[in-house]
């Protein structure tokens, strides 16, 4: 079982059709492999090995098959669609703050092809102030009682922080719960989890949302993201959370400037080491405005895109979007590049011999 401060090593994600057919699958896709890792020991430089020199263990981690998240297979990567509950949010303004709007927007996701919808009702756009649990509950579960009838096929996510909002919103008809504070925040989350077995998603962050883009600092960011989010995962393991129901988040935007951010992306591949499924979230972001020159959070679509597609080259399993149509596509269109076929369908891309990616 990986640990904290551990060496970390980092497969280097090839196309499936370039890395040959016995090179060893990357976290358990169908289009991706790798030939070679790159170890990574705090204080020396990085040396590269071949796959075949990797322990039993390691190999595992690295290349085994990631357990369904809710009926959804993981060797083809998934679309989480965004349906913020919020007035404020840093995406969309609050273009969908109310009940009926929300509804709206999550069933517009569905149809776009989205296969799950992460759900929340607190800002945690950088500077954001807290909302009571009360006031979040009182956002978030109409929608979700609102989305099971609407969409009743698509699992929900509730993006929350706090136990007593997760545990009204599995109780609506979600499914699974993301805390972007890794149980940092509300000590009753991790005994929620436990007690429920839904899906958790613990995500990296420096600080809290009020602070957190103050004067984010690292040594090795990469480095340091991977030993945190290993030692939180050793943290719900405690509580009795199956590792089953885990999957990590390398928290873009949360506490990182630009270069953490790039640095995250560029070497995303490294988080397979705990041998669990990744989330990325990078979509509309203000890094990308930086890079992109663009201040509207909804004309940061290409960027978007271009972020989340160099994710899924490593292997990532979850984007977390607001433009689900945008990302269906360009999904599709890079498993094709994969050397993939589009299949039946445009969301549901697969390869030439007909597995499913």
């Amino acid at each position: 079982m990986k640990g904290p401060a551990a060496a970390i090593l980092r497969p280097l994600a090839q196309p499936r059709a370039d890395a040959g057919a016995e090179a060893p699958a990357l976290a358990g896709s169908t289009c991706i492999a790798f030939r070679e890792v790159e170890a990574r020991v705090p204080g020396l430089p990085p040396r590269r090995m071949a796959w075949d020199r990797l322990d039993p263990e390691a190999l595992t981690r690295l290349s085994g098959a990631r357990p369904p998240l809710l009926g959804r297979a993981l060797s083809r990567p998934l679309i989480m669609g965004v349906v913020n509950v919020t007035p404020d949010s840093f995406s969309d303004g609050g273009r969908f703050y109310g009940t009926d709007l929300a509804v709206a927007q999550g069933r517009a996701l569905a149809e776009a092809g989205a296969d799950l919808l992460d759900v929340g009702g607190e800002s945690t756009r950088p500077g954001a102030e807290p909302v009571s649990p009360a006031q979040e509950a009182a956002r978030v579960l109409p929608v979700i009682l609102g989305l099971r009838a609407a969409v009743p096929e698509v699992p929900i996510s509730i993006d929350t922080r706090n136990a007593t909002v997760a545990a009204a919103a599995l109780e609506a008809g979600a499914a699974m719960i993301n805390d972007v504070s890794a149980l940092t925040h509300d000590a009753d989350m991790a005994p929620l989890a436990a007690s429920t077995g839904v899906p958790l998603c613990l995500m990296h962050a420096q600080g809290d949302p009020r602070t957190m883009q103050d004067d984010p600092r690292y040594g090795d960011v990469l480095a340091e993201v991977c030993d945190w989010l290993a030692g939180r995962v050793a943290l719900a393991e405690s509580f009795g959370i199956a590792r089953s129901a885990l999957l990590i988040d390398p928290g873009i935007g949360f506490g990182k400037n630009v270069q953490h951010n790039l640095a995250l992306i560029r070497g995303v591949s490294a988080l397979h080491d705990l041998g669990l499924p990744v989330l990325l979230g990078v979509s509309r972001k203000r890094f990308i405005g930086a890079i992109g020159k663009e201040a509207r959070a909804d004309g940061r679509v290409p960027g978007s895109l271009a972020a989340g597609l160099a994710g899924l080259s490593q292997g990532v399993h979850i984007l977390r979007v607001h433009d689900v149509a945008e990302t269906v596509q360009a999904r599709a269109l890079w498993a094709a590049i994969q050397d993939a076929g589009a299949g039946s369908g445009a969301d549901k891309p697969r390869l030439s011999g007909g597995r499913q990616v």
